[in-house]
């Protein structure tokens, strides 16, 4: 079997089981058989656990963020650009087997003790965060609005981490469209002076 294979087979046990169960509950055995390769093969793939695990997340980014840009971008106004990351959200908060966001659940377990994953942790959330900017550029709202936006997002992933509900990404979404009345229709804050 040829090297990409293998680490596929391997990244697809990993995912499977971390963030089914959590990384500190799954053991490199039960991913030797989960995968099918041998726990030799493992080793030559990824030589520890810390950097199977820092692969499984930095794959798990990239895939996690091209689902959500497809979504988005099959809207075409750029505010409901902004309306469908909650969308998103919530139907990735309904999905069988949603067990919270996969970052938020590693740095919990390693990100005081890995450097390479709390890497990987910090590295989904600013590129999270400089996508949300993005679309708030888009369309012409305030810069200052992405961070309350993104804390608005983060914070329903946490929720419905804990909850196993989609509920809090339509009260996020609620708290966003809020926001950006309060920004006014123009883009422009309703307390700020007008020109």
């Amino acid at each position: 079997m040829d090297t990409a294979v293998a680490r596929d087979r391997a990244l697809d046990a990993a995912q499977e089981l971390f963030y089914a169960r959590g990384i500190q509950a799954v053991g490199m055995d039960e991913l030797r058989g989960a995968s099918g390769l041998s726990l030799k093969r493992l080793y030559q793939l990824f030589p520890t656990k810390e950097q199977l695990v820092a692969a499984y997340l930095a794959r798990r980014d990239e895939r996690w963020r091209r689902r959500l840009a497809e979504h988005v971008a099959r809207r075409p106004d750029p505010r409901q650009r902004i309306w469908a990351v909650f969308g998103w959200l919530q139907e990735w908060f309904g999905e069988d087997g949603f067990h919270g966001c996969a970052w938020i659940n590693a740095y919990g377990e390693l990100g005081t003790t890995s450097t390479l994953v709390a890497e990987q942790v910090r590295a989904h959330k600013e590129a999270f965060r400089g996508y949300l900017v993005s679309l708030v550029d888009a369309a012409e709202l305030p810069a200052a609005l992405a961070g309350p936006l993104f804390l608005l997002a983060e914070g329903a992933m946490v929720t419905a981490g804990i909850t196993g509900s989609a509920r809090p990404a339509a009260e996020a979404l609620d708290a966003a469209r809020a926001l950006v009345s309060a920004a006014g229709a123009d883009g422009v804050s309703r307390s700020s002076p007008t020109p």
